[in-house]
């Protein structure tokens, strides 16, 4: 028996070996695949605007080729383009053509409009739907003429209606899957602790019992208080575990997975919203009290109260902006890596190569911090919060009155 045990765990230590390899690695090959990408992508443009311009007068074509030719790669385009949210999950470039999994595209413009986005050939061509006109620009949706043309002011502002979009765009698609797995991964671990009863964890339960324990006794009862921690125990714990898990589907570059969902600013930002609800309606009469009535001369009152004020929607505001940067500062850092080698090479080849070296050896450094940080902005946001619905239920000290 000894035996099978001490083999089942060298088991799973290969396992979880195999696993983390494959995550550290997998975003290098990413990256440089978006890389390549973001690089076909300027040729093509420099292409297109070397036919027009010939088109027009032969005698300027050569000037403006050259010119853009020389313009090369663009290392901010591509970086924001991996980060933002989309229409589609891009897979890859296939002899010059995009393959990716085209997400439903839902519009209300006076009537409701679906269709695939695999319509808008990637930004290229205009939709036709029940007599509007559609396209797809810089990522987002806008109502055209039959023509496609976008209307530009000044600033390059975009004179185009948008219209209300509810597409599953990438983002929204990581949610739900990540939601699923979370579902999953709760519901098996339920089923194992209603069949197995006291015994000793097994499995999947071994692994989510320890987080689960150490969330509630290292987090949760110390921020909370032992009376108040069962009422907010089951909220805490999906916040934490929906942001792991995101974070870590986030490090997976193989669609489904690999959006950039905590880093989101519109996801942490209904996180911030869920928990500045839940503090304020929560808070008792001796928090509101310390607001607007504190225990400090009147004269000071009317400096002292708004700064309060501030404070209540400061906290969560905190919380939004902390996950939002720091996840997407983990990408921004590993393409930027990336991106040097593509700026050497244009330069010099063999600049292009010893950069290489460089810049994988960086990104498989930050690979691991992201292992790291994945857990830790979790943790924080939810240290936070229970430090925050600590202070909001924090009851009156009788005490100091009494002596």
């Amino acid at each position: 028996m000894p035996e099978n045990k001490g083999y089942s765990i060298l088991t799973k230590l290969q396992l979880f070996v195999l696993i983390s390899v494959f995550t550290l690695f997998s975003p290098i090959f990413s990256f440089a695949n978006e890389v390549g990408n973001a690089k076909n992508t300027e040729i093509k443009s420099t292409e297109h605007i070397i036919a027009v311009d010939s088109s027009n007068d032969e005698e300027h074509a050569q000037p403006v080729a050259h010119e853009e030719a020389h313009e090369g790669f663009n290392p901010g385009k591509m970086i924001l383009e991996h980060v933002k949210d989309a229409h589609d999950w891009h897979i890859l470039d296939y002899h010059g053509h995009a393959v990716s999994i085209p997400l439903p595209v839902i519009l209300y413009d006076n009537g409701l409009h679906v269709f695939m986005s695999s319509k808008f050939k990637h930004g290229h061509a205009t939709v036709e739907s029940k007599g509007n006109f559609y396209k797809l620009h810089e990522g987002k949706v806008f109502k055209t003429d039959a023509n496609g043309a976008i209307e530009l002011g000044d600033n390059e502002t975009i004179l185009n209606a948008k219209p209300l979009d509810f597409s599953i765009t990438k983002n929204v698609m990581a949610m739900f899957i990540g939601a699923i797995i979370i579902l999953l991964i709760f519901f098996s671990v339920a089923k194992a602790y209603k069949n197995r009863g006291n015994k000793a964890p097994k499995g999947l339960q071994s692994l989510i019992e320890p987080l689960i324990l150490f969330i509630k006794d290292e987090v949760v009862i110390p921020s909370v208080g032992v009376k108040h921690h069962a009422k907010f125990l089951p909220m805490l714990l999906t916040i934490f575990f929906f942001i792991f898990i995101n974070n870590l589907l986030g490090l997976i570059p193989i669609a489904p997975f690999g959006a950039n969902l905590t880093g989101n600013i519109a996801v942490t930002l209904v996180l911030a919203l869920i928990v500045f609800i839940v503090v304020n309606f929560s808070a008792n009469k001796y928090y509101w009290k310390h607001i607007f009535m504190p225990d400090v001369p009147l004269a000071l009152w009317i400096l002292l109260i708004p700064i309060e004020l501030f404070g209540v929607i400061l906290k969560p505001f905190v919380l939004m902006l902390r996950l939002f940067a720091n996840i997407t500062a983990g990408h921004i850092i590993m393409l930027g890596f990336f991106s040097l080698i593509f700026i050497f090479g244009e330069k010099n080849v063999a600049a292009g190569y010893g950069t290489s070296i460089l810049s994988v050896a960086f990104t498989l450094f930050m690979s691991f911090l992201e292992l790291l940080v994945a857990f830790l902005q979790a943790y924080v946001f939810t240290l936070l919060t229970s430090l925050y619905i600590g202070a909001a239920v924090e009851e009156h000290h009788h005490a100091e009155e009494h002596h």
